[in-house]
């Protein structure tokens, strides 16, 4: 219920952006503790959204076999578990880390479990870039969990939440043009189901652009050097040889095989943050 696999991604991202808010090494009890408390609300907002998409999993190829989706665990429980989780970091990050982190997530988590689930998910095509901002903040969660005891907000911290927010839209329409009929089926306004595929495989190549361009701003910021620029460029350019042969292919598997490298992709940029940051430094 907890999406262990999505959470592990925002992890990284969270971790990664406790390394870059400090040149020397993240003390180990804010390590701990900020990784369970921002593990802790990820996991509580993906039970919400188990209990709130349980009519449209249920019919989903992809989410049928969710335990709620399938009358294995009652809403009451999953809510009940994921209001524990959900409070537990709250508390946990307020009075171990830091209130602005603390209060950040409340927001992401409210963004991501209510905003986008309850509501933008089925409102508009453009769900998932308008609701990305919730789940482009675990890096913000993880810089402020080092430096925000101030209460405030390093701008270099702010480019890790723009390359995740352009991020977002070009991972998960390759996600919804494979799944289609699917989002078709569940009555979701999926761009794919509103605008048809060739619409979003065009959105796709603009957005990845436009995120190759996000991803130097770390390095034309001087927030990074030239082994985070040679990495970023290398990894943006094959995820747009990607897009650009998902826009003239047919083969409905390269959808999948672009959905798939996104995730690479993001992974991999923060793994060369961290790397060019403390040779850089």
């Amino acid at each position: 219920m907890t999406k262990p696999k999505v959470v592990v991604l925002i992890l990284v991202t969270a971790v990664v952006g406790m390394f870059l808010a400090t040149p020397a090494m993240v003390p180990i009890d804010v390590l701990i503790v900020a990784t369970i408390g921002i593990g802790f609300a990820a996991g509580g907002a993906a039970v919400v959204n188990h209990v709130v998409d349980k009519r449209i999993d249920a019919i989903m190829a992809r989410t049928l076999k969710r335990p709620i989706a399938t009358g294995k665990i009652e809403d009451k429980q999953a809510i009940i578990f994921a209001a524990v989780l959900s409070t537990s970091s709250l508390l946990m990050l307020y009075f171990y880390i830091n209130p602005l982190t603390a209060l950040l997530t409340f927001f992401g988590l409210v963004g991501y479990a209510f905003v986008y689930t309850m509501y933008l998910k089925r409102a508009t095509p453009q769900n998932i870039v308008i609701g990305g901002l919730s789940g482009a903040i675990p890096p913000l969660l993880g810089w402020t969990a080092v430096d925000g005891y101030d209460g405030s907000i390093h701008p270099h911290a702010l480019l890790l939440v723009l390359i995740i927010f352009v991020w977002t839209p070009p991972h998960f329409w390759a996600l919804a043009i494979f799944r289609k009929d699917e989002y078709a089926k569940a009555n979701i306004p999926m761009l794919p189901v509103t605008h048809g595929i060739d619409f979003t495989k065009t959105n796709i190549i603009l957005y990845t652009i436009l995120l190759i361009f996000a991803g130097l701003l770390p390095y034309l910021t001087h927030m990074s050097g030239k082994i985070y620029l040679i990495s970023s460029t290398i990894f943006g350019l094959i995820f747009l040889a990607y897009t650009v042969k998902l826009k003239f292919s047919k083969e409905r598997k390269i959808a999948m095989d672009t959905f798939k490298y996104s995730i690479h992709y993001l992974f991999l940029m923060f793994i060369a943050l961290l790397v060019d940051h403390y040779y850089f430094f």
